[in-house]
């Protein structure tokens, strides 16, 4: 425990000054957006696709916290983030009900592979009480940590800026609702790096800082 306590000190250390020289970057945009359970009660061809306030570019990551609590065993909380200069080009985020915690990431690149699910697991795949965490930059690609490990690595997806999300839950219309009640949080950071090297760095640190402390507590146990 007192290796997790020093890591996370720190971390702590690295992140003030990050944060005060992310104030510098003018290119910074940060978004929090909180949906409602309601909202993925519905099938995917119901869902509504809602812009959002700026768009996500060059160097991105969406922190993603899902307090929903399940109605359907068979229910989903599936996510869609769309490419501003192509709409029919998306990332897809599934993560199901307890106890099995399905999991699933999957692309849509219309003028390429079409549909393609990169990554699925049938239990244990997200963790309720961790954030999943999804960064991209143009020369790395896309890397996913489902609260637990990374799960992905450096995916090309060629480039991609976020415009706008969707949300569904239901595989059919006469399914009972997928959530009952909570809601998902989801919050966006994106800029340039090469306007300022440190104004992304505490987010982009976060996912391996949460890799490190697993395997310190799996490591910990085994002793």
């Amino acid at each position: 425990m007192k290796y997790i306590i020093a890591l996370l000190t720190f971390y702590s250390i690295l992140l003030g000054p990050a944060y005060a020289q992310s104030q510098q970057n003018p290119s910074l945009v940060l978004e929090t957006i909180e949906i409602p359970s309601d909202d993925f009660n519905t099938v995917s061809r119901d869902s509504i696709i809602i812009n959002l306030e700026k768009p996500h570019t060059i160097s991105w990551q969406i922190t993603i916290k899902n307090n929903l609590v399940y109605a359907n065993p068979n229910g989903n909380a599936v996510i869609r983030f769309y490419d501003l200069i192509n709409p029919e080009k998306f990332i897809e985020i599934g993560m199901g009900s307890p106890p099995e915690e399905k999991f699933w990431l999957a692309v849509q690149i219309p003028e390429d592979t079409g549909y393609v699910v990169v990554h699925s697991k049938s239990e244990r795949g997200w963790i309720q009480t961790s954030n999943l965490i999804m960064a991209y930059t143009e020369n790395a690609g896309l890397t996913v940590n489902n609260g637990e490990r990374i799960v992905l690595t450096n995916l090309d997806i060629g480039s991609f800026q976020i415009g706008s999300y969707s949300v569904f839950g239901m595989e059919s219309s006469t399914d009972p609702p997928a959530i009952n009640s909570g809601s998902l949080k989801m919050e966006f950071m994106s800029g340039d790096p090469t306007k300022n090297q440190y104004a992304l760095f505490p987010f982009f640190l976060a996912g391996g800082v949460g890799v490190v402390v697993a395997i310190l507590l799996v490591t910990k146990k085994r002793n």
